[in-house]
C-alpha cells in the first residue's frame, strides 16, 4: 500500500515538514530522538523517501504541529493527511 503514495508528492511534503522543524530546534531534536537520527544521518537522509515518510508520520500523529506547519507552509492539511493515510492504511 505504501507504494501507492506518490513519491514526488511525499518528498515535497516531507521537505515542508523538515523546513518547519529546522526553525524549531527543540522539536527537531525531539523528532531526531524518536526517529533515531543523529545529525549526520539526518543530513545524509535529506531528500529520501524514508525520511519523508517519517516526517509525514511525525506530523500526522501530532495535530498541533501539523496545523502549525501547514499554516506556515501554505499546505492543505488534507494533502498531508492523505499521504499519512496512504502510509498508514490501517489507521
Amino acid at each position: 500500500m505504501r507504494d501507492r503514495v506518490d513519491t514526488q508528492e511525499l518528498l515535497a511534503v516531507g521537505d515542508a515538514c523538515l523546513t518547519w522543524l529546522a526553525a524549531d530546534v527543540n522539536e527537531l531534536e525531539r523528532f531526531m530522538a524518536l526517529a533515531g537520527f543523529s545529525p549526520q544521518r539526518l543530513r545524509e537522509s535529506v531528500g529520501t523517501r524514508p525520511l519523508a515518510e517519517g516526517l509525514v508520520d511525525y506530523f500526522g500523529r501530532n495535530e498541533s504541529l501539523l496545523l502549525a506547519m501547514c499554516a506556515n507552509a501554505g499546505l492543505d492539511v488534507n494533502r498531508v493527511m492523505g499521504l499519512w493515510h496512504g502510509l498508514n492504511p490501517q489507521s
